[in-house]
């Protein structure tokens, strides 16, 4: 499925939202996602998925799912257009704390750390499928849990993941007995007695823009699971001035701030590139690079003992080869881009000229790069 297909073509459909002791913005969502007249294409949800807390799935459960005037059920059949989406318990998630027991409310700074890292952690897994298109509602649980599922979503939003917010028209805005307009119209008391027809309800959806950071995270972020701080951390390094360290003793790379981890053979012929920078010829034809540009800090990093060293040093005893200088430029990118995502691009090697005269090197200045 392209990126660029409305939300609602896509086979997979997913509501995401976050929730405290107002399930109904579930309900009211939902509602106005896939029931409510609107001149844009709706976007009936295939799955729903809810982040709350102990106390919130309690209520969630009961006042959505329960077989007895569950308020999820009574929406579906109300309104037969919204389908039949899968919801039930398992798709209620639980905010944990670091101890794995589930959090009864969020308002401690670790509380906030374990809710901030399970909605970075749920926000991943959901924009994984090039099959689905997301749509992410902000409206319910504590303040800083939509400010976090508001940030994740902006780190990880593809061109089809969607953000909004919920609106409901006073008085019917938090009223305990208000889930979604019904098909039949209800009469509801408010708490100073009066009375109001659900008939004069009205739901509609905010849709917020977002920037979409998804592009400077690195490939591992994004397939795997991280917490909030190290995806923000990662995100930043993208956009920090470049610096490039390398200590070849400890084989310790580091570019802006962020320490990856090469292969020997790879920090040394990163080295190579970088000591071409200082010494004021960054970019060199496979011809114009001397073995021993190579050797010299391969055999700091893995010893001119090592059977490492002496494997190099056979196979370079005529000089550079061609094979060489291409096959270690190609490990050597790969790795940059695995381990920093767009974040390596100033690291990585810059080409110049056309075969067979291409010219390959950093395109770092001097004053970026150290090398101990």
């Amino acid at each position: 499925m392209h990126s660029t297909a409305h939300p609602a073509a896509f086979p997979r459909r997913i509501l995401l939202a976050v929730t405290g002791l107002s399930p109904q913005i579930v309900t009211e969502t939902l509602y106005a996602l896939a029931a409510a007249v609107s001149p844009a294409p709706t976007f009936a949800p295939t799955e729903i998925h809810l982040l709350t807390t102990r106390e919130g799935a309690r209520l969630a459960k009961a006042a959505l799912l329960h077989s007895d005037g569950g308020q999820f059920h009574a929406l579906l059949a109300d309104y037969p257009q919204v389908g039949q989406p899968q919801f039930d318990d398992s798709h209620i998630h639980i905010i944990t704390a670091a101890s794995g027991n589930p959090l009864a409310d969020i308002r401690s700074p670790q509380e906030n750390a374990a809710a901030a890292d399970a909605i970075t952690a749920l926000v991943a897994e959901l924009t994984r499928d090039d099959n689905a298109a997301l749509h992410v509602s902000i409206a319910g649980g504590r303040k800083t849990m939509g400010f976090y599922l508001g940030y994740a979503f902006s780190l990880f939003a593809r061109p089809q993941d969607r953000l909004s917010h919920v609106l409901v028209s006073s008085p019917f805005e938090s009223h305990p007995e208000f889930f979604f307009p019904p098909a039949t119209p209800r009469r509801l008391a408010t708490r100073d007695g009066r009375h109001i027809d659900t008939a004069d309800a009205v739901v509609t959806l905010a849709e917020i823009p977002v920037v979409r950071l998804r592009h400077g995270l690195p490939q591992a972020l994004q397939a795997g699971r991280a917490s909030f701080v190290e995806t923000v951390a990662a995100l930043q390094s993208a956009f920090a001035p470049p610096r490039l360290e390398i200590d070849l003793t400890t084989r310790r790379v580091r570019c802006g701030d962020k320490d990856i981890t090469l292969k020997p053979a790879l920090v040394a012929w990163l080295a190579c590139h970088a000591q071409a920078v200082q010494g004021g010829q960054p970019l060199r034809h496979w011809r114009d690079i001397d073995a021993a540009d190579f050797l010299r800090p391969y055999a700091r990093v893995v010893g001119p003992d090592s059977e490492a060293f002496e494997a190099a040093q056979k196979r370079l005893k005529d000089g550079m080869e061609k094979e060489f200088f291409e096959q270690n430029n190609a490990k050597l990118e790969a790795a940059l881009k695995a381990a920093l995502g767009p974040a390596a691009a100033p690291y990585l090697l810059t080409r110049t000229g056309k075969k067979p005269n291409t010219r390959r090197g950093l395109a770092l200045a001097p004053e970026a790069i150290h090398l101990a």
